[in-house]
Parts: structure tokens; sequence; C-alpha cells
């Protein structure tokens, strides 16, 4: 499995946030933000400024910095007590479809991890 996967089969060191999180030039970080916050705004109809945008270790990280805490798949495989999405019973839910129209990769990393069980 990669390293660093998400629950929901995104890969967390090649997520924006997390790239604005490791980024050492303030000017870059902050240019990184203003483009998710605009990705925001064009996918999910949300004002979001580069200021709400926080900073992530990866949703599977053990600290505080975790952008989407939030996340109702995360909250769900953490309930289960999953590794990630591809192990539970439901698989694909409702949230993931919704993710997979977005991120077809997920889809792929999941299905691959759910055939090999």
């Amino acid at each position: 499995m990669e390293e660093n996967l998400a629950y929901c089969g995104l890969i967390c060191e090649k997520c924006p946030i997390y790239l604005a999180t490791i980024e050492a030039d303030e000017d870059k970080k902050h240019q990184i933000k203003i483009d998710i916050a605009e990705q925001i705004k064009k996918h999910y109809g949300q004002e979001t400024g580069p200021e709400d945008i926080g900073d992530c270790d990866g949703c599977r990280a053990d600290t505080e910095r975790i952008f989407c805490s939030g996340c109702e798949i995360r909250i769900c495989a953490i309930e289960k007590g999953i590794e990630n999405c591809a192990y539970c019973t439901d698989y694909p839910c409702k949230p993931l479809e919704k993710l997979f129209t977005t991120d077809l990769d997920a889809k792929k990393r999941l299905d691959a991890i759910k055939n090999s069980l």
C-alpha cells in the first residue's frame, strides 16, 4: 500500500493542503493556499480565504494539524477501526462515490486493495 494513503484513497503527500504545510517559502505557501481557496469555491461553492486553509500532516497523522478532521469519510473509518475504506463492508458508500467523481485515482487505489483482500 502507498505510504500515507488517506482513508478515502487520496495520497496525502500529493494534496495541496499538505504541500502548503511543508512549504518553507512563506510566499509560495500563501499562493498555494490562495489556489486551494479558489478550488474550494469552484468545486464546493464555499467562500474560503487562504487564511481559512490550515496546516495538515495527513488525515491519518497523530497530530492536531489535520485539515480534514471533520471529513465524514475519515470519521466513519476511524469509528469502524479500518485501515482505509477498501476494508469496509459498505464499500463504496455514497460519500466515497461523490469523491470519486473528482478523483478517479482514489477509486483505483481502493479498488486494487479491495480486490487483493
